[in-house]
């Protein structure tokens, strides 16, 4: 990867962690001197490297949203990928659901705000530095969110999970909504959404039991793939539903 300015949301969780660490070895291994740029919820990492600057964001909040791209403006004068690995699954009181009856409105206004809302809030603010971006057709600026499998209406076919279910399914219709209009007044940037695979992390811990071991990836794995996988896209895949290995999944 040539020198870029890169932007990882939720930075401290186990795929974006393992994509910021990733980053800074490409970064040290090319001597870019771009910058790394990753946020964090409520606790700053004490993980300090040469060109990562760590900001403070709530990405259900516009104003905080906001507060950081204008805070990145004081650092850089474009930015040419960035990632949203922010989601919720779970929290420590509710989990998915599995029934009907289990559906709670304050759960599930925050689910869509967190995993659909959210990234289309990013991509409000973060378009002015997009567009200083040096790209091309072929090596096109991006703009990734991670997404799930179980987002697809298409593979749905156990159900349940009301909450997570829909709202990746409203990100990905936000997503192809964004590369549409980005496609006319953005040109060269690759809107994408990704599946990571089943991740060792906090957010599928509670349910990889049925997982097979060979099934069950490392975030530096997962990480390592999906980096792959943007560096190859271009301007023209952008709209894409695809999964750790560059495969299309169906909307």
């Amino acid at each position: 990867m040539k020198q870029k300015n890169y932007l990882v949301i939720g930075g401290t969780g186990g795929i974006g962690r393992a994509m910021v660490k990733q980053l800074i070895e490409m970064s040290a291994n090319n001597k870019s001197s771009g910058k790394i740029f990753a946020t964090y919820h409520t606790t700053k990492p004490n993980f300090v490297a040469d060109h990562l600057s760590w900001l403070s964001m709530d990405v259900s909040d516009e104003g905080s949203i906001e507060q950081v791209i204008a805070d990145m403006k004081q650092q850089a004068t474009h930015i040419d990928w960035v990632i949203n690995c922010a989601g919720l699954l779970h929290t420590p009181h509710k989990q998915p659901e599995k029934a009907l009856r289990q559906l709670e409105t304050d759960f599930f206004l925050q689910s869509m705000q967190i995993n659909a809302l959210a990234s289309l809030l990013i991509a409000k603010h973060i378009k002015p530095l997009l567009a200083k971006s040096k790209r091309s057709a072929d090596k096109p600026a991006i703009f990734a969110t991670i997404s799930a499998r179980v987002g697809s209406i298409t593979d749905n076919r156990l159900g349940g999970w009301y909450s997570y279910r829909m709202s990746k399914a409203a990100l990905n219709m936000g997503m192809k909504n964004l590369s549409i209009e980005w496609s006319r007044s953005l040109k060269d940037v690759c809107v994408v959404v990704m599946q990571p695979g089943t991740v060792d992390t906090q957010l599928s811990s509670p349910f990889q039991g049925n997982v097979a071991d060979e099934k069950l990836f490392s975030s530096a794995y997962s990480a390592a793939r999906l980096l792959e996988v943007l560096d190859s896209m271009s301007a023209a895949q952008s709209g894409s539903f695809v999964d750790w290995a560059g495969e299309s999944i169906p909307w």
